[in-house]
């Protein structure tokens, strides 16, 4: 049976924990904590270590779902978190005064473990706020000089078909043969 490992990466509520609870098979660990900084203006609790959850897939492979901290403070887990992902999935939360600068720190956060795996980004508030639209994000990373074409998709966190999509993709692009439920 292979075991695979994905990290789900994005700031400060741009619906990690969320998503990792929508399409987890068992109640997700999560490491949640008070949030005491300028985050408890967005929300009231923050990942302070990490989320944890599993997705089986037929024939019996399971993928591990690790969600990071967004806080950049607590970016020594990040390192501990991608060791022996196979990929990333990056969520950005659309209503964030510039999703494009989010967008570029967290991939150039990680700059070194998408070379060596894959990444897909999924955007999240697109029902609270519609721009910039996924057309703009493709745009965007084209005129950062990034020779990535991740995939993109408008993702509702709380929806499993919409973060189920965004995992099947990411595999999809690791491995055309390999694909979830």
């Amino acid at each position: 049976m292979s075991q695979y490992k994905i990290i789900f990466t994005g700031p400060v509520g741009a619906g990690k924990t969320t998503a990792i609870s929508s399409i987890s098979d068992m109640p997700p660990v999560k490491t949640d904590a008070a949030a005491s900084d300028m985050t408890k203006n967005r929300k009231s609790s923050t990942t302070v270590a990490m989320d944890y959850g599993v997705m089986n897939l037929d024939g019996g492979e399971k993928v591990h779902l690790y969600g990071t901290p967004g806080q950049e403070r607590f970016d020594f887990m990040w390192d501990i978190l991608t060791t022996g992902g196979i990929g990333l999935i990056l969520l950005l939360d659309n209503t964030r005064t510039d999703p494009f600068q989010d967008m570029r720190f967290f991939l150039d956060a990680f700059d070194k473990f998408i070379k060596s795996t894959s990444v897909a980004i999924g955007v999240t508030q697109m029902d609270l706020s519609s721009k910039p639209s996924i057309a703009d994000y493709h745009e965007q990373l084209q005129a950062m000089g990034y020779h990535l074409k991740p995939p993109v998709f408008a993702v509702d966190a709380r929806e499993y078909n919409d973060v189920s999509l965004l995992v099947q993709s990411l595999l999809y692009s690791l491995d055309p043969g390999l694909q979830g439920e």
